[in-house]
């Protein structure tokens, strides 16, 4: 298992869907990101499915944006990339958030989507 530049592009492509939609506060679109029956876990308690994640960045405050790296990746199995994020969601009204998050990100079809997140806060 170790990082490649091909698994790194699989996590940007699905992040990349991900922060647009965050940063356009479209929690519906966001939420098309994730599979079905994908395992969220936000700073609040977790969810599972999309109707979670809709709920979860509906809730957030307009203004907020995200940037995210990837810091690591790995290839479990054949159709999965597990990756390890450094993530600044930034607000109009109050300091910049760090968190860490890791996703699991699942091939069905021919795109990728978000299985599982995990969010970390470390202060």
């Amino acid at each position: 298992m170790t990082t490649t530049t091909g698994d790194s592009a699989i996590l940007s492509g699905v992040l990349d869907r991900w922060r647009a939609a965050v940063d356009a506060h479209q929690p519906e679109r966001v939420a098309a990101q994730f599979t079905e029956d994908a395992v969220f876990q936000g700073l609040h308690p977790y969810s599972v499915g999309r109707q979670g994640v809709a709920d979860y960045y509906d809730s957030q405050p307009l203004g907020m944006k995200a940037a995210y790296r990837v810091l690591e990746t790995r290839r479990p199995a054949d159709g999965v990339v597990l990756g390890y994020l450094a993530v600044e969601f930034s607000f109009t009204d109050r300091p910049p958030l760090d968190v860490k998050l890791s996703v699991l990100v699942t091939r069905a079809g021919d795109d990728w989507y978000i299985s599982h997140y995990q969010v970390s806060r470390l202060d």
